[in-house]
């Protein structure tokens, strides 16, 4: 049976506008994902994961390791990669005990332009105010761990916190004289690492520390140099026997280090020393069951590691709701 006319007209409509509907439902892309946040209770530790953003580090860049290895490695591993490298993310971390607050490492804020610098921002959307902050814990001096120390007007973005950084480091990155024997491409580094401190120091709130110095409570800080000339990793007590291992930049390539632990990163200072840090933290972490937090750990970064093969592998936290 044909339809009149006006019925024909109104069909016609009807399927255009249905037509349309479905074409801009299906072809409507996102501006951004979700914040960057993740929650995970480890005993009496509300861990927050913050997401920064990510950078593109090329598997050229790993040393110690033949290229076909390096290939195999990353097969069907799906890290996504472009002509600049493999998406590396950027991570930090918010750990409550009580009511007190401490962030280990900062992200890059205005550092390494845009699409990072996201930590702030994260940490607001999680409920928290960066003035909130009792102490802030560096695993090393390098931007993408402290550039965020400052706020988007260059001002101390932690103003209440006390802010924790190695002696070997703070040797180190805040001395010109370092500045002006290092390779000339590291050598913007620097500056940025003495105008992150800058209004912390003025203030008095930067410590410098040794690995058996006391840190706020519960925390101690493990030797992991290698990386950088001071860097560490903060072992927390979790007061459930299982602590929370942060251990920044001890892995850089996720799916290749963890199955060969020997392939080091072209930006550590002592390769050998790094590799031994990698080797040593993925031991005492495998063996004894710890959580473990990395800056460049696929979002949200927090898991365990396994002995597999004779090495390591990674085995990333299920997602859990929060218990009230």
């Amino acid at each position: 049976m044909r339809l009149p006319p006006r019925r024909h007209l109104a069909a016609a409509l009807l399927l255009a506008v249905c037509s349309h509907t479905a074409f801009a439902t299906t072809t409507h892309v996102p501006q951004q994902q979700v914040p960057g946040v993740y929650h995970q209770q480890i005993g009496e530790l509300q861990v927050t994961a913050l997401f920064d953003g990510t950078v593109a580090l090329g598997r050229q860049e790993l040393v110690g390791i033949d290229a076909g290895a390096v290939t195999r490695l990353l097969d069907h591993r799906y890290v996504p990669e472009d002509s600049k490298g493999l998406q590396t993310a950027v991570n930090a971390y918010l750990v409550q005990r009580g009511n007190r607050l401490t962030l280990v490492d900062t992200g890059t804020a205005k550092c390494f332009g845009p699409g990072l610098g996201q930590v702030l921002g994260n940490l607001r959307a999680a409920g928290y105010a960066p003035s909130d902050v009792d102490d802030v814990l560096l695993t090393h001096a390098h931007p993408d761990h402290l550039c965020g120390l400052l706020d988007a007007q260059g001002k101390a973005a932690f103003p209440n916190a006390t802010v924790w950084l190695s002696h070997a480091d703070a040797a180190y990155w805040l001395d010109p004289a370092s500045e002006a024997s290092a390779p000339q491409g590291l050598r913007f580094a620097f500056k940025l690492a003495r105008d992150a401190v800058a209004p912390y120091e003025a203030a008095g709130t930067l410590r410098r520390f040794g690995t058996q110095d006391p840190l706020p409570t519960g925390i101690r800080a493990l030797d992991s140099h290698g990386h950088t000339p001071g860097h560490v990793s903060y072992r927390i007590d979790s007061g459930a026997g299982q602590p929370l291992l942060v251990w920044g930049d001890v892995v850089h390539f996720h799916a290749v280090q963890f199955a060969q632990p020997d392939a080091a990163y072209e930006a550590d200072s002592d390769r050998n020393a790094a590799i031994a840090s990698r080797r040593r933290m993925m031991a005492e972490a495998a063996d004894n069951g710890w959580w473990v937090a990395g800056a460049h750990l696929p979002f949200p970064g927090l898991g365990h590691v396994r002995r597999q093969d004779g090495a390591f592998a990674w085995v990333p936290a299920e997602f859990m709701p929060l218990t009230p």
